[in-house]
């Protein structure tokens, strides 16, 4: 059984405004194709089958947009948190109570960020899957708009919460993860739940691991990063899969 993930696509997007007043930030295009499209296209690419997706701002406008995932060969499940719980859960909040549908272990990404080369490897979720971690990071150079960044990271792999790594970096957490459901396993479902203190708790006990990517990223924030991603060049060879 391949391993499952969960496009995180509920949020307002204050930032992004006006555009979500009438559009949930996740279908906001770049280069012509909505940003959760490239994820779905790039998690089918990676071998997973089941995509639960979490939504609550116009929520039903998601799928509407995304249906029931055939086109890329996935199963799309929805958990509407709009409707079930009158709101959005924040991140940890969603995911626990995404967790019957997510199982054990599970991909997490944001529905709002690009990043079209990163690879939901196989090989990768394996790994993780025969480790002890708790959650296994993927972190990128800081951001203009993030220049303090959010974890460090020591020579063995782990995520440091409270002091930069032994180069004295500290990075930003890229929005893309493995999890396990242990992370979340204390919040009961439909409650409100952030992911950092979680994910800080869990480096301080050693159980959060990380690595640095230094794809092409971007965590598409404003109208104005918006339109300046699709003055970039398209990204290339980057052909999705054609469902059978």
């Amino acid at each position: 059984m391949s391993t499952r993930a969960i496009i995180l696509a509920a949020g307002r997007g204050q930032r992004m405004r006006p555009l979500t007043d009438a559009t949930p930030k996740p279908l906001l295009k770049v280069h012509g194709k909505p940003l959760i499209e490239w994820h779905l296209e790039a998690l089918a690419r990676g071998g997973v089958r089941d995509v639960v997706v979490n939504t609550a701002w116009l929520e039903d406008q998601i799928p509407a947009a995304l249906g029931d995932g055939a086109r890329w060969g996935l199963r799309i499940h929805y958990s509407m948190e709009g409707r079930s719980f009158g709101g959005a859960l924040e991140t940890a909040g969603g995911i626990a109570t995404a967790l019957p549908m997510l199982g054990e272990r599970f991909w997490v990404v944001s529905g709002d960020i690009f990043a079209p080369e990163f690879t939901f490897d196989a090989v990768a979720a394996a790994r993780f899957e025969a480790s002890t971690a708790l959650a296994h990071l993927w972190l990128v150079p800081n951001p203009p708009f993030h220049e303090r960044g959010d974890f460090g990271l020591d020579a063995q792999g782990y995520g440091l919460a409270d002091k930069p790594g032994p180069d004295g970096q500290r990075w930003t957490y890229a929005n893309l993860a493995l999890c396990r459901a242990g992370l979340v396993e204390g919040i009961a479902p439909g409650v409100k739940s952030a992911l950092g203190p979680l994910l800080f708790d869990g480096m301080r006990q050693r159980r959060i691991t990380a690595e640095v990517y230094r794809g092409r990223w971007e965590n598409v924030g404003t109208p104005e990063q918006l339109a300046a991603l699709n003055k970039l060049g398209e990204p290339g060879n980057i052909k999705p899969r054609v469902a059978r």
